[in-house]
């Protein structure tokens, strides 16, 4: 470290874009600084997905339940209260462990906002804390409307921490967390509406599996309203009125407003040190340096193609750490990243997606109908299908499933798709048997 500087890396937020890579490089003899205004491991440990794998566990096991009604006799009720206790029982830990794990090698957290004063300073509360890289991890918080009566409206963290559940949800929005939660509520016992400004849900991923998870949510007193226009929201005395359409209008108990998520791109000196950044986050190239010399980004506040999930933010704060450490000068190269979403059923997939492939003649394409295979027939899965797409040399390089372990499959997958491995190195993988694993290469 020069020594004119307090550190070798200062990073704004404490988040997985940030720890992942600090903890690694600090134990390389690196001084570190970490800022944090809030809970220590940011939006994934503390709001997002511990919390919410959590709170869907017994859902799951209420689904395996249904499908072995007459094997196993009763059913499951969901106690809202307990699962939501549950929930903090699992996370309330994580933010002291996470800075246990960062003091552990000597890194100095910092309590406070962080704002950049040049290209070596951020302020922290007013006071300057210099480093010869600063990387900006700060992440993103939800998008709220912008329509009268919007202050009615709740997010995604509020609905984790509901004491008790409302009678009647409204949700507005089509993406994962409305999906998410919509299956949470329902299975809890709410009535559930779920409000999307176009005509579909979940739109990067494979409409006919997503078609096949509204069927199903459906079935199960879940409404669905198409091509919404909300204008405004009014209190009234048990709850409040959603205006939509012109002359049409909803009531709810409790509304989510579940419309995306934003970049923390304000009121941390971007415009003043002249970082560039757009409304889909800060502007980096291939080594993920900003437009500023010395200043770099990781996480979900960057702009950028690869899915915004915890994941990605691992990997780019661990391709940081070895540019940093001085391991590699490399630009980054993204491997294959999963995306998954988790309703009951889940929709999971990976590389090449059935539409990029029906549209190129470079690549084929085998669907299976999971129900068929003896195995799934164990828990009587009534949903379940997989696309699987290969190139022209018959490797696999992309694949997309509905079920309820669809995770779990498309992680196995993924070696063959990211080595690009062949029929032989693939017969070299054996696997446990009974298991995904082994009904899921069983089919490549």
């Amino acid at each position: 470290m020069a020594n004119q500087y307090d550190y070798d890396v200062l990073y704004i937020g404490s988040g997985h874009g940030t720890f992942d890579g600090a903890i690694p490089l600090a134990n390389t003899g690196k001084k570190v600084g970490v800022i944090e205004a809030d809970l220590i491991g940011g939006t994934c440990p503390n709001r997002g997905c511990n919390a919410k794998i959590t709170l869907d566990a017994p859902v799951k096991l209420s689904r395996l339940t249904e499908q072995l009604s007459g094997v196993v006799s009763g059913g499951i009720a969901i106690n809202w209260e307990q699962n939501e206790q549950h929930m903090h029982d699992v996370i309330d830990g994580l933010p002291d462990m996470i800075a246990g794990l960062m003091k552990s090698v000597n890194i100095d957290i910092i309590k406070g906002y962080g704002t950049l004063k040049d290209n070596h300073t951020a302020l922290v509360d007013g006071q300057p804390k210099t480093a010869a890289n600063i990387v900006i991890s700060t992440g993103q918080h939800p998008h709220r409307l912008d329509i009268p009566g919007k202050e009615l409206t709740h997010d995604s963290e509020e609905f984790m921490n509901l004491k008790h559940l409302p009678r009647k949800i409204v949700i507005i929005g089509g993406g994962y967390i409305s999906m998410e939660f919509a299956t949470i509520a329902n299975a809890a016992g709410a009535d559930v509406t779920v409000m999307t400004h176009g005509d579909r849900v979940l739109r990067k991923f494979y409409q006919p599996f997503v078609n096949q998870v509204v069927a199903d949510l459906k079935s199960r007193g879940v409404n669905f309203i198409f091509n919404a226009k909300v204008s405004r929201i009014d209190k009234i005395t048990d709850g409040a009125t959603i205006s939509y359409n012109d002359d049409q209008q909803i009531s709810a108990d409790w509304i989510l407003d579940a419309t995306g998520r934003t970049p923390n791109v304000d009121g941390i000196g971007l415009d003043q040190v002249g970082v560039k950044y757009s409304e889909k986050g800060i502007v980096v190239n291939d080594h993920l340096q900003t437009s500023v010399a010395n200043i770099y980004a990781s996480g979900d506040v960057i702009d950028k193609e690869q899915p915004k999930l915890t994941p990605t933010a691992i990997f780019e704060s661990m391709y940081l750490m070895h540019q940093f450490a001085g391991d590699s000068e490399e630009p980054i190269k993204y491997p294959a990243i999963p995306s998954v979403v988790f309703t009951s059923p889940r929709i999971a997939k990976v590389g090449f997606s059935p539409d990029q492939a029906s549209n190129n003649t470079d690549y084929e394409t085998t669907t299976n109908h999971l129900p068929d295979d003896w195995y799934r027939q164990v828990t009587k899965e009534k949903i379940g299908d997989n696309v699987l797409v290969y190139n022209q040399k018959h490797q696999l390089v992309g694949a997309t499933e509905v079920s309820d372990q669809a995770e779990d499959a498309i992680n196995t997958l993924l070696p063959a798709i990211e080595f690009k491995l062949d029929v032989n190195q693939l017969g070299r993988l054996v696997t446990l048997f009974p298991s995904i694993a082994a009904g899921t290469l069983g089919q490549l």
